[in-house]
Order: structure tokens, then C-alpha cells, then sequence
């Protein structure tokens, strides 16, 4: 007679933990319903049994197994900006022969904790890319995980980002030598760690270079948020505009070119990312080119040396340089901005 060795469940992991089974249940499907020292307590009792959960939708572990698997947190998929950041985390993870599970939350705190909650008990370490959960809630996470945050500067917990000053600066600088005095700002959404940053910068530069800026919005960081701030912007002229990302940029300019007013003999524009399509586009976009690819697999690799025991050295975010692309959106000031064909904006100087 063949003896089949059933697989353990939660009953054997509360016994080893010494927790109800209703714990340990929670402990996997809510993780942040248990507290920090029991959650951990449970899962080391898992793996000491060989239990694996079962929570991720579509995913059933038939035996016991290392887990090998890393999620990747984005905020929204339709942004090209991701596709680069994503290409670059998963050939990192393959590289460590490490599955990466993907999670899209539509720029939703909610979702994110939904995802967070089903993905956390399965994997061994996390990425969240432009996170929108408060740095609490974030710190609260990495105390279970390892965890790794892309975009954005979170007080004790790893991060990496792109050197968001030196890119504003440099956009600036460009914008100054060619004679543009007055610059306008298409800001994202306020809560957005990067967007603080940006405008940050860009004041400081401002100030050293004797620029005036304006700030206009916040706008949805998407096409159409772009298209949204360029009637904002129609009612208060300046002869360049720095826009929080590429994605406005370019509804920005879709804007303007609707109404007559050209890129960049009107108007000079810059992005900021180089994502995908910033130079396919007519005029194709000066932007401040991010190292997206390398954001991703730079985030993947530290937190699998996170998941490994290392320990982070300074304690300061990873900095990754960026650049200035100078392409067809910007030129020389040939005079103020053309008003509106149909007479519905009046242009007022910049302060």
C-alpha cells in the first residue's frame, strides 16, 4: 500500500505558532489585521510546516516549496512610464530565477491595500512604484516584508529615485539660455511625492537664475489632465512650460495646436520621463529623460538582497541620474503667445 503524506494546513501551522487557526487565517488573507510580531511568528511557522496559503487569486500551491516570487506594485498601466520600469524589474527578477507577480491599482490607495493584503502572504518582497498609501501605511508594510518603494522618498524604508532636482535644473538652465524669462509649471496631483519635488526645484532654480515661474494646476497626470491645464494656461501666457510629465506635455501641446497656437514657436514645452511616444510626437517633446529601465531593475535587485538579509547602508534613497533630451518643443521666445482664435482668452504677462 502506497501512503500519500497530506499536505499541512492551517491547523498544523496555529499548532506551531501557537495562535488560533482563525489568526493564522487573518494572519494570510488580512495581513494587516495581526500585529507585526504574531504575523511574523506565523509565517515562520509556515515555512518551518511547509504551509503554503492559497490567497492569491489563481494561484494554488499544490505542495510545500521555497516561494520564489516578488510582487510589483504600479499605479496605472496606461501609463507608458511603467513599461519601462516593469521591462526593467522582471528581467532582474528572472535573472534571480524569482517569479514577479504584477499588480495595477488605477491610482487607487484602496485597491492598493486590497492588492497589498492578497499578494503579501506569497511572495518575498515587494516593489511599489509611485505608491499612493500614506508613508505610514507603507513603513507598516515593510515591517512585514521586504519592501522597496520606486518614485518616491519614504523615511525608513528602502527607496530609489531619479535625481528630480539636476533634471528640473538642467530643463530650466535650457529654457533661461534661450531667453525665456517667464515659465509656467503644469503641476500633477499635490499628493504626489515627485510633483513636490519637481516644483520644489524648479523654484530653487528659478531663483538662482533669475527666472519668473507660475504654477498651474493640479492636473491628472495623463493626456487629458494635460489638456485640462492648457485652458488654465490660455488665460495666463508664458512663453515656456515645464510640465510635470510627459503624458501632460503632450496634451498640453494637443491643446494649443487645437487653437492654433504653435510648439514652439508660441509656446516652448518640456516633459519630464522620456516615456514612450515623447519623441514620436510632432514636435517631437523635449523632456528630461528619467532611467526607467534601470529604476525597475535597480529597485528588483536590492530588494532581493533585502529579502537576503542586507541591510541598507546609509539609510538614503538610491539616486539615479537623469538628463536633458533636447528635441523639437523648445526654440528661442519669438514674442508673446497668440491669443485665442476665437477671442476667449486674453493673454496677461507673466509676473
Amino acid at each position: 500500500m502506497t501512503l500519500t503524506r497530506s499536505l499541512p494546513t492551517i491547523y498544523d501551522v496555529a499548532r506551531a505558532a501557537a495562535v488560533s487557526p482563525s489568526t493564522v487565517s487573518r494572519a494570510f488573507a488580512r495581513p494587516g489585521r495581526v500585529s507585526h510580531s504574531t504575523a511574523q511568528r506565523i509565517f515562520a511557522a509556515a515555512a518551518d510546516v511547509g504551509y503554503r496559503s492559497t490567497h492569491v487569486a489563481g494561484i494554488r500551491h499544490t505542495g510545500p516549496a521555497k516561494r520564489s516570487m516578488i510582487a510589483l506594485i504600479i499605479a496605472d498601466i496606461r501609463n507608458p512610464v511603467y513599461a519601462e520600469m516593469v521591462r526593467g524589474a522582471e528581467a532582474a527578477a528572472a535573472e534571480a530565477d524569482y517569479i514577479m507577480l504584477l499588480a495595477h491599482t488605477q491610482e487607487s490607495e484602496q485597491k492598493e491595500r486590497q492588492a497589498l493584503e492578497r499578494l503579501m502572504p506569497s511572495v518575498d518582497g515587494i516593489v511599489l512604484s509611485s505608491s499612493r498609501m500614506s508613508d505610514l501605511a507603507i513603513r507598516m508594510i515593510a515591517k512585514q516584508k521586504p519592501t522597496i518603494v520606486m518614485n518616491r522618498a519614504v523615511t525608513d524604508v528602502a527607496s530609489v529615485v531619479t535625481d528630480n532636482p539636476r533634471g528640473i535644473r538642467r530643463a530650466a538652465e535650457h529654457l533661461g539660455e534661450l531667453g525665456h524669462r517667464n515659465i509656467a509649471y503644469l503641476a500633477g496631483p499635490e499628493s504626489f511625492w515627485a510633483d513636490g519635488m519637481r516644483w520644489r526645484s524648479l523654484r530653487e532654480a528659478a531663483w538662482e537664475l533669475e527666472l519668473n515661474v507660475r504654477r498651474i494646476g493640479p492636473g491628472v497626470p495623463t493626456v487629458e489632465g494635460g489638456e485640462e491645464v492648457a485652458l488654465e494656461w490660455l488665460q495666463h501666457q508664458t512663453s515656456a512650460v515645464i510640465a510635470y510629465n510627459d503624458q501632460m506635455a503632450m496634451g498640453f501641446i494637443r491643446a494649443l495646436q487645437k487653437r492654433g497656437i504653435q510648439v514652439p514657436e508660441d509656446v516652448s514645452v518640456v516633459g519630464f520621463d522620456n516615456s514612450y511616444g515623447a519623441g514620436l510626437v510632432t514636435p517631437a517633446l523635449t523632456t528630461v529623460e528619467a532611467p526607467l529601465y534601470a529604476l525597475g531593475s535597480t529597485a528588483v535587485h536590492n530588494l532581493l538582497a533585502f529579502a537576503r538579509g542586507a541591510l541598507s547602508q546609509s539609510g538614503q534613497p538610491v539616486v539615479l541620474p537623469t538628463r536633458l533630451l533636447v528635441r523639437g518643443s523648445t526654440s528661442v521666445p519669438a514674442g508673446p503667445p497668440r491669443p485665442h482664435p476665437a477671442g476667449r482668452h486674453q493673454t496677461v504677462p507673466g509676473p
